[in-house]
């Protein structure tokens, strides 16, 4: 009939509308050979696959259903049936198997009911001459055409049905939408009906979940559909939830179909513990040359128990937490009429906890979680686990790494660095040049961190890992400098002891002395002894020179002298020497150049004495000298001593000499073999000078003993030759201290008597002086003496 409508309108009017059944599928051939290659399709009731046997109600429990292999669920699923109730044996039944073998489909597996063939949907490419063909025997389903009011006659209706109780007071599961009618301008008017239909056993109108978010009506070709045909040309009655539909089959050809939906979520709330009903329903539209399909996800059919994180989706099966982070976990079931009981197993041992008896727990350790959901006279309660892994974040801070490039080392080696971001043992580190690569911790890291070509500045991102799921994000700042090359200068190389010479260092910013402290490009140093000096140079970041700058200074031989202040008579003239030394050079006051000179004046003369390397100036003083004098005299058994005084005004050491005639000198005081009672002359100076003193000595001898017998010898003690001096005076005593005679000038004779008597035989004492009367020096002199008298 569509058909005949279709050429009477073309016979009444010059347009025309090619019949649907006339028009050019638009599913695009393979390249030549990729029909038949694996990964081409997706696989469909294919015999590698062991769920491609099952029946109907195996599909449900077991592929569709999460936890359907939970024995105390799967009883809670009953009554499965397909329309047309083909056995799994068939090749052409509606209804099957699919995986997406290795092609890029949105769901790994699951249940597709299909208005044709179900294994022409995917595995090999049909043409575009041919559709996915009709079933016989089937016809609409009114549950159908009350949920979706369909315009037109539906047709080729393929019905999927269960009963279930639920554990949980949420039904949800996902699916996708495919169909041919994604072709030309057919989404405009042509929609294969399509339900997902709720209601409980006991009765009540159907609910359709397949239904899009937000109110925007059922899921049909004409309910999504974009802005062009499949050919690029604009759809004429223009875009409609357009979000939802994920393209024309153009360069991923995965089904025969010409374009699908994106994944979608159907939810339903519902009763946990009452018995419903569950409906899939897809039709044709119209006739059946056009067919669609629904895609079940294996696994996303949940009547039970969920575990929800705190913003409400459903938690996988693990996750991963570190450092004891607290993890708030909530069952799916609020009813304050069921009862909750949480365990907690750490791997070898399941314990009740104790508390927890609400529809959320706070998880803060590692372990297996698990919640029991109790309704009051359920035989089966739903359960739901979450197994979370612990692991411990690796301390990590943000750091700067600075290479000090050479002509050898240029590059950065980032596993320095390592040490400077965390100390944690066994830390793991990846190197990342973009954040975004750090954030997805995907394998665009630095493969030879050792040889990184980094720039000064560059912020590379550190992943800093346990070796497992925990990690941190920190910033690597890469500092770059060239390695400094240093020079040292010394003002002078060889210098004397205690002089100063001033280094001067180049290449760096700052400088690290071996020597001494200070950081600066100079240094002045007093050096007494030779001296190697090194430093380093330190460039503006940081860097150091990876050799030092030497140099030595050698400290020669001082500069001495033999110059000592001397003393100089009047008139006198004493020669001055500064004494040798190694390259010694002189120059003198006087303006002389020699190691030695002569002078005769008093005063204070300087030389200045220069090796080469250094100078040294000497001073010497000649000073006026004080003249020696006799200050004591002995004489004895014809021998003389001299005692003489040397004033000393400047405290220089000096030596006397002396002599007797004034002509002859020597260095001792004393004088032998002179002659008694007779007068000299004694002579004093300083060695080596001009100025002198003298004295007159007279070589007294007293015998001691007298006899006055008129004999001729010894009969007196005769003092004459003292009479010639000035204040001659002297007397003798008894024992007694009695003066019994005194010395004149007119009578210095003394005979042994007193007032002309004869004294006895007995011991005397005299004493007399005198002074001489050029150098007025007072002569003292006292003995004894022995008068023997006859009686």
């Amino acid at each position: 009939m569509r058909r005949y409508l279709l050429a009477f309108s073309f016979l009444l009017s010059t347009n025309f509308l090619f019949s649907q059944t006339n028009q050019t599928r638009k599913v695009p051939k393979p390249n030549s050979g990729l029909a038949k290659k694996q990964g081409a399709f997706i696989d469909v009731n294919v015999p590698t696959y062991a769920p491609s046997s099952f029946n109907i109600t195996q599909l449900v429990k077991d592929v569709l259903i999460s936890s359907g292999t939970n024995s105390c669920v799967t009883p809670q699923v009953s009554n499965v049936q397909v329309t047309p109730n083909l056995p799994a044996t068939n090749e052409d039944r509606a209804w099957g198997y699919f995986h997406r073998g290795t092609t890029s489909f949105p769901f790994k597996d699951g249940i597709v009911l299909v208005t044709g063939k179900a294994k022409r949907t995917g595995n090999d490419y049909v043409d575009v001459t041919s559709s996915l063909s009709d079933i016989v025997g089937t016809a609409s389903d009114p549950d159908l055409v009350a949920a979706t009011n369909p315009s037109s006659t539906l047709k080729d209706a393929v019905v999927l049905e269960f009963d279930f109780v639920p554990t949980s007071s949420q039904v949800k599961f996902n699916y996708l939408f495919a169909s041919e009618e994604y072709t030309g301008g057919f989404p405009c008017n042509f929609s294969d009906a399509f339900a997902l239909l709720l209601r409980p056993v006991s009765g009540g109108p159907y609910q359709n979940m397949a239904v899009l978010p937000g109110s925007a009506g059922p899921v049909s070709v004409t309910n999504i559909r974009p802005a062009v045909q499949f050919n690029g040309s604009p759809l004429t009655c223009g875009a409609i939830n357009a979000t939802y539909f994920a393209g024309y089959n153009t360069t991923n050809i995965e089904t025969n179909f010409n374009g699908r939906t994106i994944p979608l979520t159907a939810t339903a709330t519902v009763v946990a513990g009452q018995a419903y009903h569950f409906k899939m329903v897809i039709a044709d539209a119209t006739d059946t040359a056009y067919d669609s399909a629904v895609f079940l996800e294996g696994g996303s059919f949940n009547i039970g128990v969920e575990l929800l994180d705190p913003s409400g989706a459903t938690l996988p099966e693990e996750i991963n937490v570190c450092d004891n982070a607290p993890q708030v976990i909530t069952a799916s079931v609020s009813d304050p009429n069921v009862n909750y009981k949480w365990y907690y197993n750490n791997g070898t041992t399941t314990t009740v906890v104790p508390g927890a008896t609400t529809n959320s727990i706070t998880a803060v350790q590692p372990g297996t979680y698990t919640v029991e959901v109790s309704y009051p006279g359920s035989p089966c309660p739903g359960t739901a686990s979450i197994v979370i892994n612990g692991g411990t974040t690796p301390t990590a801070q943000d750091a700067t790494l600075l290479h000090c490039a050479t002509p050898d080392v240029p590059d950065f080696d980032l596993n320095f660095s390592k040490p400077l971001i965390s100390t944690t043992p066994g830390a793991v580190f990846r190197f990342y040049v973009n954040q975004t690569d750090a954030i997805a911790q995907n394998n665009s890291y630095i493969q030879d961190p050792y040889h990184y070509n980094g720039t000064n500045g560059q912020i590379i991102y550190v992943v800093v890992s346990n070796g497992g799921f925990c990690s941190k994000m920190v910033e690597l700042t890469l500092a770059k400098e060239t390695t400094p090359t240093v020079t040292l200068m010394s003002s002078k190389l060889k210098v004397c002891p205690g002089d100063s010479v001033d280094l001067t260092a180049t290449g760096g910013t700052t400088y690290q002395w071996s020597n001494f402290s200070g950081t600066g490009a100079t240094q002045t140093v007093i050096i007494d002894h030779t001296t190697t000096f090194q430093v380093y140079a330190v460039g503006a970041k940081g860097c150091v020179s990876t050799k030092p700058a030497t140099v030595t200074v050698e400290v020669v031989p001082e500069i001495v002298t033999a110059l000592k202040d001397v003393e100089m008579c009047i008139g006198d003239r004493v020669t001055l020497d500064a004494g040798t030394g190694p390259n010694y050079k002189y120059l003198w006051s006087t303006g002389e150049s020699t190691q030695t000179i002569s002078v005769n004046q008093l005063g204070i003369y300087s030389v200045v004495i220069d090796n080469g390397y250094c100078k040294r100036t000497f001073s010497v003083k000649v000073l006026a000298a004080a003249s020696p004098f006799v200050s004591g005299l002995d004489y004895s058994n014809n021998t003389l001593t001299v005692t003489a005084n040397n004033p000393s005004i400047n405290n220089i050491p000096t030596t006397l000499e002396y002599s007797i005639d004034g002509i002859n000198w020597q260095d001792s005081n004393v004088f032998s073999g002179l002659t008694d009672n007779a007068n000299y002359t004694v002579y004093v100076r300083t060695k080596g000078r001009s100025c002198e003193n003298s004295v007159d000595f007279f070589t007294l001898h007293i015998n001691n003993i007298i006899t006055p017998n008129e004999d001729g010898i010894n009969d007196v003690l005769d003092l004459t030759s003292l009479g010639d001096f000035d204040n001659f005076t002297g007397s003798v005593y008894d024992r007694y201290g009695v003066e019994i005679f005194r010395f004149t000038k007119q009578n210095p004779i003394w005979n042994g008597t007193v007032g002309g008597k004869r004294l006895p035989t007995s011991t005397y004492w005299y004493k007399f002086n005198f002074q001489y009367p050029k150098s007025k020096v007072q002569m003292n002199s006292s003995g004894w003496i022995m008068l023997k008298n006859r009686e």
